[in-house]
């Protein structure tokens, strides 16, 4: 696989593009772009939770049936959720349907509850690492980094569940924590 593609539009993006249009908006517009805020920062680590052993684009095509059964992903909501809700999630097929990613999520929204506004928006931006060169082709994007592996283990010492460190650098990836459009990309 080569590192670039060229869509319809002309541009060279990363390849992992491809030619799908959700993936190019996804990749032109979100990934990679920095986030901020408790909230939209715990809809990543949640929707990155479901992603684990799954490819993004399934995650991306079932995101806007997540924000709905999910309440937006609003912390206070999710955590008050109950075992009815998890069974009626586990009937929801728009939905990743495993039942520990469910009940991982619903007790991460506990824990980012129980944090002071922007406490979570401090905690994982802290981790993000300094800029380096950019990624020439795949082969230089890691999987997993020092700062991944440090801001996994800060968030399983406090409780989170479903935040390993490849995990976590897909976060920062897609979060603009790490900014890894290879060279030559038009976002690069």
């Amino acid at each position: 696989m080569t590192s670039l593609s060229r869509g319809a539009d002309g541009r060279a993006r990363c390849a992992w593009v491809g030619a799908d249009a959700e993936y190019q908006r996804y990749h032109d517009e979100e990934w990679g772009v920095p986030l901020h805020g408790d909230r939209a920062l715990f809809e990543k680590i949640s929707l990155e939770g479901f992603q684990a052993g799954l490819s993004w684009i399934t995650i991306l095509r079932k995101r806007p049936r997540f924000r709905a059964v999910f309440e937006g992903f609003d912390p206070e909501r999710v955590a008050a959720f109950d075992g009815d809700a998890v069974e009626r999630l586990m009937q929801d097929a728009g939905i990743i349907r495993n039942r520990q990613k469910i009940t991982a999520t619903i007790s991460n929204a506990a824990l980012v509850r129980d944090m002071e506004p922007g406490e979570l928006d401090a905690l994982l931006w802290s981790f993000a690492p300094s800029s380096g060169p950019r990624p020439r082709s795949f082969d230089d994007v890691p999987a997993v980094t020092p700062e991944s592996t440090a801001m996994s283990k800060a968030l399983r010492k406090r409780g989170f569940r479903f935040v390993g460190p490849t995990t976590m650098y897909a976060l920062m990836q897609s979060t603009g924590m790490a900014d890894d459009h290879i060279e030559g990309c038009w976002r690069a």
